[in-house]
């Protein structure tokens, strides 16, 4: 049985008063995708940043790579490569140099020329990234974490901003990635993605750990919060969730008419 690159035992981590993430566990195996799934304020965030060596929890175990990412992040970044939601580049950076810039970071580095064409962005090779549109800076984000031949990704809202079919070319581009033996954790509020994608889910409500395990289980685990009426084996996965996620006050109009 392959040894997992992430294993994280009875994980907590607070902000003062405040109980992000308690008691979380959870593991993922090389060539798994696990989905990190919950509304914003969950945890999902929090957690994750324990895993890549930003934050150090309060108490419990974490190990990616079998090391401690919090004492040795040198170490575990040489084989993790991180794809944020939002990052910040240098302002007269062009998109070649970014590349060529995080090339230089590493060893063997990928092709980042080929992944330029790839990821549709070869045309845009001149151009300064703080002038791509939103979408183009997401696949830029998204290249520059492949740049290391990382044996682990973590990608935040993976494929906020592209269109539905350069979202279906990446979901193929990471399945071929996962088939290389490459463990995938991503963080993402859009269901139809983790439906796609995930081997496994982790599911937080308030800080708090509901459901870790795969789809299949989650789907018998949604079903038994759900009155006997209204359970349906043909329901999506977005379904289900909405169908057991804390409810949100939705948009009135009180005070606009």
């Amino acid at each position: 049985m392959a040894q997992a690159i992430i294993q994280v035992e009875h994980l907590n981590l607070a902000y003062k008063d405040i109980r992000a993430v308690q008691d979380v566990s959870f593991c993922v195996k090389p060539g798994e995708i696990l989905a990190v799934i919950g509304q914003n304020g969950s945890g999902k965030t929090s957690a994750v940043e324990c895993v890549e060596g930003l934050r150090r929890p309060d108490s419990g175990l974490i190990r990616v790579f079998g090391k401690d990412p919090w004492t040795r992040r040198c170490e575990v970044y040489k084989e993790m490569g991180v794809q944020l939601q939002e990052a910040e580049y240098p302002l007269k950076i062009k998109v070649e140099e970014q590349c060529r810039l995080f090339a230089s970071f590493y060893d063997r580095p990928a092709d980042w020329n080929l992944l330029l064409t790839q990821l549709g962005l070869d045309g845009k090779r001149k151009c300064l990234v703080h002038k791509l549109s939103g979408g183009e800076k997401q696949r830029l984000s998204i290249l520059l974490s492949l740049i290391g031949r990382p044996k682990l990704l973590i990608l935040d809202e993976l494929t906020t901003g592209l269109d539905p079919e350069v979202r279906q070319n990446m979901w193929a581009g990471f399945e071929t990635i996962r088939e290389n033996g490459v463990a995938i954790v991503m963080v993402s509020h859009y269901l139809d993605e983790v439906e796609a994608l995930a081997d496994k889910i982790l599911y937080l409500e308030k800080g708090k750990q509901q459901f870790f395990g795969t789809q299949k289980g989650f789907r018998e685990y949604a079903k038994s919060r759900m009155p006997q009426e209204e359970r349906n084996d043909n329901y999506s996965l977005e379904k289900l969730y909405l169908m057991i996620a804390p409810k949100t006050t939705g948009l009135t109009m009180e005070g606009i008419l």
